[in-house]
């Protein structure tokens, strides 16, 4: 994560902690990223050198104006204005990253080969959430190559249970012994 979007993504969580409306915008923030996410050249608009400034400000106020909270249009068109747009998923997830660490939130990932059913998952959450006593958002990516089991990432560690590492550990032992 750059500077820039540390910077920014401070400077929005500490506003909307302040004003108590980090919830609020937290949860606009998804739809934000949505929106991006799902119409790439709106992004690529914002970003576009050619179109003047005040022309790009004017096509964040009309989509978003009435649609989120003043504090996050502001932010979005003072990253247009700054030129810092680009930074923008960056400058959310710090904000997403602060808001978390506040409300004592986990946000985890379960690694497996197949998807887990829901029950499962929520399982998983509910472990996860008596082991580190915080409320655990998890989430599930699939990595064919895990082969089977799970591996749960979250705060920088992997709690590895998959059937490529037990293989990965066997062959270890294997070639480290003498016969």
């Amino acid at each position: 994560m750059t500077h820039i979007a540390q910077n920014y993504g401070d400077a929005l969580y500490d506003l909307a902690r302040d004003e108590g409306v980090s919830e609020e915008i937290q949860n606009e923030v998804k739809g934000v990223l949505e929106l991006f996410s799902e119409n790439p050249d709106y992004l690529r608009l914002l970003r576009a050198a050619n179109l003047p400034q005040g022309e790009r400000v004017q096509i964040l106020d009309e989509a978003f104006s009435g649609r989120v909270h003043p504090y996050l249009l502001n932010f979005l068109k003072l990253l247009v204005e700054r030129g810092h747009v680009g930074e923008l998923r960056y400058c959310f997830r710090r904000f997403r990253s602060r808001y978390c660490a506040d409300h004592g939130i986990l946000e985890a990932m379960a690694v497996t080969a197949v998807p887990l059913r829901e029950e499962l998952l929520a399982k998983l959450a509910r472990q996860l959430s008596e082991r580190t006593g915080k409320k655990v958002e998890l989430r599930n990516r699939v990595e064919p190559s895990v082969l089977g089991g799970v591996r749960l990432e979250y705060e920088g560690q992997a709690l590895d249970g998959t059937l490529r590492q037990r293989l990965a550990g066997i062959e270890k032992t294997l070639s480290e012994t003498v016969l």
